[in-house]
């Protein structure tokens, strides 16, 4: 008897596999098209970024995470939420707004706001999101920025 199923369940088995008419050796088809699956195949433009030391690709992270939206990827205060502030976010990219900041005046902005620098009141405090290490790593970005759009 169980010789009997083993034979059943071996035509079974050729019989099921020849009924899609496809030949030995042939790919099987079931008459449907199947479509790939949809990928966005469109070319994503890639900036090139200047070589940064690990302190800066910190902050540059901290930086896409926190500031982007206001002050843009490349630092020139036209992030997409830019348009809804007056004033305007600050273009940290500019050498000469570079030059008049020094790294201490850099964190005392990003840990208290603006507000308490006599700058934007729309610029939030980050001290109580940002460690010190994050504002630090996020100013020597802010530092790879200079000049960027010239």
């Amino acid at each position: 008897m169980k010789l009997a199923t083993v034979s059943l369940g071996t035509a079974l088995l050729v019989v099921l596999s020849g009924c899609s008419g496809a030949r030995s050796g042939e790919p099987e088809t079931t008459g449907a098209a199947v479509a790939p699956p949809a990928v966005d195949s469109a070319p994503q433009p890639v900036l090139p970024e200047p070589d940064l030391g690990y302190n800066a690709r910190e902050g540059r992270a901290v930086y896409r995470h926190y500031c982007v939206t206001c002050h843009g990827d490349e630092g020139h205060g036209d992030g997409f939420n830019a348009y809804n502030l007056d004033p305007k976010p600050r273009d940290l990219a500019d050498p000469e707004f570079q030059a008049k900041r020094t790294d201490d005046d850099l964190a005392a902005v990003i840990r208290t706001g603006g507000g308490v620098a006599g700058l934007s009141s729309a610029m939030p405090p980050w001290g109580r999101t940002l460690d010190e290490r994050q504002i630090g790593n996020v100013v020597d970005y802010i530092r790879t920025l200079e000049g960027a759009g010239d």
